[in-house]
């Protein structure tokens, strides 16, 4: 990585929280997560971001990794691609599934809302000046609420945001 971050052994503060927190929960603290520590305010928005859309954002784990990975995908960030097949395969997705997902996010095993709101979430992130007011009323009528609709758009547009960091500033695969 080429930024100087905060490792384990050196935290501190709300870095040491965090960090003690995914070591509690994941065994490890993620090279990604190491590359928000050299801000420690933005590690914190970060961590509470993952928090909120793993507890109340209503959205499912699984579907909050296939937008990640076919974010990834696009903005070619090795490192979340590794990642995010990682979390996909613990979900029963297989690596030759992947591939083909990766092609065509249409054939995502996800029911049929999720899938539904994962296209436009792609949309959203890949051409944002084509979403109108009609193309909401598909994602609507499956029954996601505009917060939802608006959660999941907000976590693929981040995932640029954060593939775009985490590949200028060469973070390593854990």
């Amino acid at each position: 990585m080429l930024l100087q971050h905060v490792d384990l052994d050196g935290a501190t503060g709300k870095v040491a929280d965090i960090y003690n927190s995914m070591m509690n929960a994941m065994g490890r603290v993620p090279n990604a997560f190491k590359m928000f520590s050299v801000s420690e305010e933005l590690l914190v928005k970060q961590y509470e971001g993952l928090v909120y859309y793993m507890a109340k954002s209503g959205l499912s784990g699984k579907l909050l990794a296939f937008i990640r990975l076919l974010v990834s995908h696009n903005e070619k960030c090795d490192y979340c691609i590794g990642v995010n097949t990682g979390i996909l395969m613990q979900y029963g997705v297989l690596p030759e599934q992947i591939v083909g997902i990766r092609q065509d996010p249409s054939t995502a095993p996800l029911p049929a809302n999720e899938l539904k709101l994962l296209l436009f979430v792609l949309a959203v992130v890949n051409d944002p000046s084509q979403i109108d007011e009609g193309s909401l009323v598909p994602v609507r009528n499956v029954g996601w609420t505009d917060q939802q609709i608006f959660d999941a758009c907000f976590h693929g547009a981040m995932q640029v945001a954060s593939d775009k960091l985490l590949v200028a500033f060469k973070v390593e695969a854990d």
